[in-house]
């Protein structure tokens, strides 16, 4: 587990292309772009811990799942 996270890098990290093998090139965010993006991941978990915490369901499962869907979007939007 210590050699993974060795080899992660920080969502809003100029240097995010270290680890992906999809995407290869990034434009450079600005900082209020990584500010709105650290907060649609911080709120998006947020919303995905309160729903882990009130149950378990596959409604909530499949809402939990909405959620990190939804976080994609957005962060994609932000960082297309």
């Amino acid at each position: 587990m210590d050699d993974q996270r060795d080899q992660m890098v920080a969502s809003t990290s100029d240097q995010r292309t270290v680890n992906n093998v999809m995407r290869h090139a990034y434009r450079v965010l600005s900082d209020g772009e990584k500010a709105q993006m650290q907060r649609i991941k911080d709120d998006g978990l947020a919303l995905w811990n309160f729903f882990d915490s009130i149950g378990s369901s596959r409604e909530l499962s499949l809402a939990k799942t909405k959620i990190e869907e939804a976080v994609m979007w957005a962060v994609k939007h932000v960082t297309a």
